[in-house]
């Protein structure tokens, strides 16, 4: 005997609601197997069911619901196979785009969690020790936005030729990089041979302080004199490692060093 399953106990299993269930009747997307004559109720089978996940698959992939009533009304078994084959591939790329997103998202999670761990003094000053970080500078970058932070690695990749590509690797970090008055936009290598760009930032004690784009000029400015009258020491360059805290916006970390 048949199986029905009424239209809350539908919409439940596809994880969606009624209304959307009688919209999708409405305009001959999904019609239930059966309807009650009397009180109009839906009541559908176990492959209306499997023909509403579908949709829904279908749905998440951006795919107009017209587009999808027109894909499940094929009849030809090659055409129904080249689509999903589309549809599928469209599917890899958003899982991929939000795989790198989640990156981006779990990047900064770790960063505010550090920053939580972190000493810091009343000033908002604190010490960090750092390892040796090698860096590839930017030939045309100077200042960060929303289109070159997207895919901020792309343009470093770019930068290498192709013949070096594959001996390169970046950690999923932004920089600010200034000496002499001079500021590009830096990556850290991960991995790398001797090109044009690479510097090298020597390990040791950083003083940090956090800031805004607005105040970043000033932060630098009380880290060097800090670093003058405490340390002794006048840097001869500093960084400023961005950290992006929210979708369309980010801070700085300033670091200035003072001691190998």
């Amino acid at each position: 005997m048949q199986k029905f399953f009424s239209i809350g106990e539908a919409a439940k299993a596809v994880h969606t609601t009624a209304e959307t269930l009688r919209h999708y009747d409405r305009i001959g997307l999904v019609k239930p197997s059966k309807k009650d004559e009397w009180t109009n109720y839906r009541y559908y089978t176990e492959q209306d069911i499997v023909r509403l996940n579908t949709v829904r698959a279908l749905q998440m992939m951006d795919l107009p619901l017209q587009e999808i009533k027109k894909v499940l009304e094929y009849d030809d078994l090659e055409k129904i196979v080249d689509f999903l084959a589309r549809a599928e591939k469209n599917a890899d790329e958003k899982i991929a785009a939000l795989q790198y997103s989640k990156s981006k998202i779990q990047l900064a999670k770790a960063d505010y969690e550090s920053k939580l761990l972190m000493p810091k003094n009343p000033n908002g000053v604190f010490v960090k020790e750092l390892p040796e970080r090698v860096i590839l500078l930017s030939d045309t970058l100077e200042v960060p936005t929303l289109d070159n932070l997207w895919n901020y690695l792309e343009h470093f990749y770019d930068k290498v030729t192709p013949a070096l590509k594959e001996r390169f690797d970046f950690e999923d970090l932004a920089g600010i990089y200034t000496e002499n008055g001079l500021s590009r936009l830096f990556a850290v290598c991960v991995r790398y041979v001797e090109i044009d760009g690479l510097k090298v930032l020597p390990k040791g004690k950083y003083l940090c302080m956090n800031c805004t784009e607005e105040n970043r000029a000033q932060t630098l400015r009380e880290l060097l004199q800090i670093a003058q009258t405490e340390y002794g020491v006048e840097p001869a360059f500093t960084v400023q490692m961005i950290v992006v805290s929210g979708i369309l916006h980010w801070n700085y970390e300033a670091q200035v060093f003072v001691d190998g």
